[in-house]
This record gives C-alpha cells, sequence and structure tokens, in this order.
C-alpha cells in the first residue's frame, strides 16, 4: 500500500468518473422548454413548494433540542426540505447536502464524501457531527463518516437541519464545527407503495416501498439496491472502483394520548472495489455491511414539559484488502427532559451513555494497536433560556463528557437573540467546543520499521473558542435572507512530530484561527418561480507552536478547503405537474494544490404525467467536461452525466 497522506490515511484516493459526451443536453433542454408556459398560481399538490412565510416558520430541534420556529433559532441553521430534496432530484445523502451553502461536500471516492462546514476537509472532515433520526454516524476510528455505509430512500427524509458552528453542549464532542441532523417522515406520511428505478451513467438504482395503518399508529417497510460503474483517472485508465449495496429498513410510530412511540431500523450489505496502489497494483474488491435498531419513547405532559427517552444499537463492518478490516458495534442510550416554563425559564437536562467495542485487524501496513478495544462516553448536560424581555432571550448551557482518553470535557455555550420585530432576529453567541481524540490519534501504528508513524499516547484533545454574530430576516412575503459572522481560535490541532529517527508520532503542536461569513436568501419571484443563493468565504492561518516541527504532508491545513463558495438556485412550475430545477455550484481553488477552481451545473426535470406515475430528467456537472473535487494520488474526476428516474405509487 502506497504511503497515506497523514491529513486523510484511511480514505482511498479514487479514480476519474465517466466522462460520457454532451450531446444529450440540448435534446433535454428542449423537453424542458418545450413544457407549458407558467401558470399564475401553484396547486397545492406534491408540486405546489411552501412559501417563503411557512419556510420560516418550519419547526427545527436541532438548536435548542426542542421545537422552536427556524425564524426564532438563534444559530447559523439552514434547513433542506423534502420539497428541496425532490427538486433538485438529489440522489443520495451528499448530493442533497450540497444544497446547504455552508456545507463544502468534495467527491473523494465513489460513494465517498468529505463533507464539512467551515474548514478541516483535509482531516477526513472531523469537526462535523451527523446524526440521523438522532442516531450518530461519527466513526470513533477516525471521527469522520464512511458515506458510502450510509444511504436512505430520498422519499423517506422530511428534512436535514445544517447547523454550522458548536453545537457540542447539546450533541457533545466532534460538534465542534457544525452539526447535520437528518430526519426522516414519520411512518404515517409514507402510506401505500412504490416503486422506484433509476438509470444513470454515475450511479443507479432500483427501491420499493410500503406502508400501512395499524392499531395506533402506522409503519412503513422499504427495500433498495444501488450500483455506481468503475471510475477512471484522467489518463483514461479505469479504477476498479465500482461498488453496490442493497438495503432494507422500517418504521413503525404509535401514539396514545400524550404518549409516542417509534421502532425502526435498517441493515445492508455491498461490495467496493479499491483502486490499484503502488503496494498493491491490482484493483481488490472489498465489503461493508451493518445493521441499526433505534426505539424512541416520548411523552408529552399537560404541563408542557416532555420527556424523550432514546436507545439504538449499530453494527458496521468493513474489509479493506491491503489495509484493515473493522467490526464496530455500538450501543447508546439518551434522556431528554424539558421541563415546564417557570416563569421566563425554559429548563432542559439530559444524560449520554455510549459504548463501543471495536475490532480493527491490519492486512497490510495500517494497524491499531490494541486491535480490540472497548470505548465509553458518558455525557450529562443541562441549559436554560431565560426570556428577559418578550424579544430578548438568553440561553446558557453546559455539557460535561468523559470519554476514556482524556477524561471529562467542559463544553458550554452562550446564546443571546433579540427580536428585533416578528421577522427580524439578531443573535449572538460564545461558545467552547472539543473533538476528542479517535483511535486514529491514539493507537494508530503505520508503516514498517525503521520507518513508521504511530499514534500519540498523550495526544489530547482538539479545542476550539468561538465568536458568532447572525441576523435572519423576512422581507415582506416575496423574501427572506440569513447573515453571520464567525472566529473560531483552534488550539492543540493535529501534527506529526518526530519521535526518534525514522518513528514519528501524532501530537497536538498546532494552533490556528479561521474566520468568514456565511449568507443565504430565497426570492420569490413570481407564484411559480423562486431564486434561492448563498455564499460562504472564511480565510484560515494555522502555525506551529515555536519548537515544535511538523513532518504531516503539509505544514497547513488550509490546502484542502475552499476560500469561497456560492450557489445559485432556480425553483420553477411549469404548467401542471412540471417542475424544472437548476443549481450552480462554484467552488474556488484548492490553495497550494492542484484543484482548480470549478463551476457545476445540476438540471432537474420532473413531470407527474399521472397521480401515481412520475418522471424525471436529470444532468449532472453539465457545464463542465471533467472536474476534480479533492486531492490524492489517485485523483477522482467527475465528467457530465445524464440520468432517468420513474416512480410509481400504488
Amino acid at each position: 500500500m502506497a504511503t497515506p497522506e497523514f491529513n486523510d490515511p484511511i480514505q482511498h484516493p479514487l479514480p476519474d468518473w465517466p466522462r460520457p459526451a454532451g450531446r444529450w443536453l440540448g435534446g433535454f433542454l428542449a423537453v424542458c422548454c418545450g413544457a407549458p408556459a407558467l401558470a399564475e398560481e401553484l396547486e397545492t399538490d406534491v408540486f405546489a413548494a411552501m412559501s417563503l412565510e411557512q419556510l420560516s416558520d418550519v419547526r427545527v430541534v436541532s438548536v435548542s433540542k426542542r421545537e422552536e420556529r427556524l425564524g426564532d433559532a438563534p444559530a447559523s441553521v439552514f434547513v433542506i426540505s423534502a420539497d428541496d430534496i425532490r427538486r433538485t432530484g438529489a440522489r443520495n445523502l451528499p448530493e442533497a447536502l450540497r444544497l446547504a451553502p455552508q456545507l463544502h461536500v468534495a467527491l473523494n471516492n465513489q460513494g465517498t464524501y468529505i463533507t464539512t462546514a467551515r474548514g478541516f476537509a483535509g482531516n477526513s472532515a472531523n469537526k462535523q457531527l451527523v446524526m440521523i433520526d438522532g442516531r450518530s454516524i461519527y466513526s470513533p476510528l477516525f471521527s469522520g463518516v464512511f458515506w458510502d455505509a450510509y444511504d436512505l430512500p430520498m422519499e423517506s427524509i422530511e428534512r436535514i437541519e445544517v447547523v454550522s458552528g458548536p453545537g457540542g453542549t447539546l450533541w457533545g464532542t466532534n460538534a465542534v464545527n457544525g452539526v447535520i441532523n437528518i430526519i426522516t417522515k414519520p411512518a404515517a406520511a409514507t402510506q401505500g407503495g412504490a416503486l422506484e428505478a433509476r438509470w444513470g451513467e454515475q450511479q443507479s438504482g432500483a427501491a420499493v416501498r410500503y406502508g400501512a395503518p395499524m392499531a395506533g399508529g402506522a409503519w412503513r417497510a422499504y427495500a433498495m439496491k444501488l450500483a455506481m460503474p468503475s471510475g477512471e483517472r484522467r489518463d483514461g485508465l479505469e479504477m476498479g472502483d465500482g461498488w453496490n449495496k442493497a438495503q432494507a429498513g422500517f418504521r413503525a410510530d404509535w401514539s396514545r394520548a400524550g404518549d409516542s412511540i417509534t421502532l425502526q431500523g435498517d441493515v445492508y450489505d455491498g461490495s467496493k472495489g479499491l483502486p490499484a496502489t503502488a503496494a498493491s497494483p491490482r484493483p481488490e474488491q472489498g465489503s461493508l455491511s451493518g445493521f441499526n435498531v433505534i426505539g424512541r419513547w416520548t411523552r408529552q405532559f399537560d404541563s408542557g414539559a416532555s420527556l424523550l427517552l432514546q436507545g439504538y444499537l449499530d453494527q458496521t463492518k468493513r474489509h479493506q484488502p491491503g489495509e484493515f478490516r473493522e467490526t464496530l458495534n455500538i450501543i447508546d442510550l439518551q434522556v431528554l427532559y424539558n421541563l415546564a416554563r417557570i416563569g421566563g425559564h425554559e429548563l432542559a437536562v439530559g444524560a449520554e451513555w455510549r459504548y463501543g467495542r471495536d475490532h480493527t485487524g491490519s492486512l497490510g501496513t495500517l494497524n491499531f494497536l490494541p486491535e480490540r478495544l472497548n470505548l465509553r462516553w458518558l455525557s450529562l448536560f443541562g441549559q436554560d433560556t431565560f426570556h428577559i424581555t418578550d424579544q430578548l432571550k438568553l440561553t446558557a448551557g453546559l455539557r460535561i463528557e468523559r470519554n476514556m482518553y482524556t477524561g471529562s470535557e467542559f463544553l458550554p455555550n452562550l446564546r443571546l437573540a433579540w427580536k428585533a420585530s416578528p421577522d427580524a432576529l439578531w443573535w449572538g453567541a460564545l461558545s467552547r467546543t472539543v473533538r476528542a481524540p479517535s483511535r486514529l490519534d491514539r493507537d494508530l501504528f503505520f508503516g514498517r520499521p525503521p520507518i513508521a508513524l504511530v499514534g500519540g499516547p498523550d495526544f489530547g484533545a482538539e479545542t476550539a473558542r468561538v465568536l458568532e454574530l447572525g441576523h435572519r430576516r423576512q422581507v415582506g412575503q416575496s423574501a427572506s435572507f440569513s447573515v453571520t459572522l464567525y472566529r473560531a481560535l483552534y488550539d492543540d490541532l493535529r501534527t506529526v512530530a518526530p519521535l526518534r529517527p525514522g518513528f514519528f508520532v501524532v501530537a497536538n503542536d498546532m494552533e490556528g484561527c479561521t474566520r468568514g461569513i456565511e449568507a443565504w436568501g430565497s426570492y420569490q419571484l413570481t407564484p411559480a418561480w423562486r431564486l434561492s443563493a448563498g455564499v460562504s468565504a472564511q480565510h484560515q492561518h494555522f502555525t506551529i507552536r515555536p519548537g515544535a516541527i511538523d513532518f504531516g504532508n503539509r505544514s497547513t491545513r488550509e490546502n484542502f478547503d475552499p476560500r469561497r463558495t456560492a450557489q445559485l438556485r432556480s425553483a420553477l412550475a411549469l404548467g401542471e405537474h412540471r417542475d424544472l430545477s437548476l443549481t450552480l455550484r462554484h467552488v474556488s481553488a484548492l490553495r497550494n494544490t492542484a484543484i482548480p477552481s470549478y463551476t457545476a451545473l445540476d438540471v432537474h426535470y420532473a413531470w407527474r404525467m399521472r397521480p401515481n406515475l412520475e418522471l424525471s430528467l436529470g444532468a449532472s456537472n453539465a457545464l463542465d467536461r471533467v472536474h476534480q473535487e479533492y486531492t490524492g494520488a489517485n485523483a477522482t474526476s467527475l465528467g457530465r452525466g445524464a440520468y432517468v428516474k420513474l416512480i410509481s405509487r400504488f
């Protein structure tokens, strides 16, 4: 196996996407432009979008762990709705996350993505916490997300709440630069059956779903099959990195009086090609599999208080020939009690216990020692939202989280929100947050003597102190916007230090500062046409402590993060039951790398031919022949691609 970059030692530089010809584009646009003229008003059906005022009233839970209006949430939060996902034709979770303007999403591998807010893409996005229905999917192996292991039927997603900025008080360590909370629809919202078939040059799949009522509630079940063909490098060589996966799952919801119960789960199994490297000149076939089961009980008391109990079991298995194999079992138990309002105070208290059994065996030069390890986390947290006046509220919270590597970590948070008018919110926040060590930091042994890289036995937590200022406003009935300024000071960041000749150790010898702006807004030009735009810009500066030496492949961590990103989306209703969505994305160059800036255009046309039959046509990366989004020995390239999707409901 070739020596990997330490910034990303367990990700695999994989190849280009296929490069299909672009002749389909003219015909595709002709079909779209030949649709009927704009309707004066949107119909109230599956193709009708929510008004901007209704979008401000969407309830979110990721900011305070209790439901609140998006327009009142004192944080940099963007909601990707089910309507956004359907209109843009997002085919998987990372593609849906591209719709959040504060996120940088880069393809590194067939099915493997780097997804992060406010930087640190080069460290496997290890400061971004991701959850699916309250289940954390970050890996304690490297504090990142194996995105190829997580898929959902896109129609089952109710919304995705993307919060950039610290979320450690409520969600724990690793929520340093943001929280992504993927929330699926209740079973009652997906009754009846649906068959979906999708073919594309970059990915294909099929899915079936069925739901029905039952005594006191409803249920649904699904099965799906996904496949991605092998990609190519820029020189046209096939990489042998194609993969496929089968997945099935269920959800059941019951409710009675003030009680609601949810039971859900998923199981998956797949194979994945690994590209050739200097150490393994021939592509090999790996595998991934796993399952999860979640149980959740909520009681709503007459006093206004509420109690949540949740537990889940999550098993993942991964086999990567020439590198490692891992079996990870996680058990997680959580309790959250939101007290009834007492005077001007809204109190929330909770606890979380998490236990993991990790077995990671070496298949080459990448080792984790010991191979078997039991991991434990315990958290206690509390938060008080004090309504100083009807327009002014102060939120103070603290989480104490204990991990087996560094002991107890303290994660405080202070937020002040001023509702200047029913349509305007000003807010500010001060936070301290932490990324706890992973097995990669402490237990790594990479290479063969006399040259080797080892985990740091004294590697401590990476910390950040963050200041945020934000403003959100609804302008009449036709426009809305959000702007956030931030500054973050990082300490004890990961480096590679010399231990003795030929041996290097993971250390905490870097510090840094980032500052930036995140802004987005929407404008309703007509009842049938909405434009949405977003930009993010950041400046990063990292330095090595005096007297320290960093032998990482890059002495600074800015190189993998674009300074600027921007997007423009157009959602247009064409006549009856026809939608056209255009998404234009621009990402600036990754500094000190060979990755130049790129601009990508994605096009999606949906036509509900009958009440139970929907046809979609799509084009991805329509503007450029090929572009790269990440760097590595085998650079992955994305080319133009077309796809068609058919959904039949019964």
